[in-house]
């Protein structure tokens, strides 16, 4: 049987749940629908994942590894 902490904690944590479901990103955040390094177009799926990728997976994969050999 759950305690008042637990029921006070699950009521929390679905208020923030419904709060960041309706939560909107700023029109700054979303960008347009092409690879800001090749040009393709950004898949659907990876708009509505990261709204805020300039990049389309390639390109974000390539651009990782670089930063990743030179450290």
């Amino acid at each position: 049987m759950a305690d008042n902490a637990d029921i006070a904690t699950e009521l929390m944590e679905r208020r923030l749940e419904g709060i960041l479901a309706q939560r909107r990103l700023p029109d700054a955040l979303v960008t347009d629908d092409e690879c800001e390094e090749c040009g393709s177009e950004i898949p659907a799926a990876r708009r509505k994942a990261a709204p805020w990728a300039t990049t389309c997976i390639e390109c974000q994969t390539m651009l990782e590894e670089k930063r990743h050999h030179v450290r």
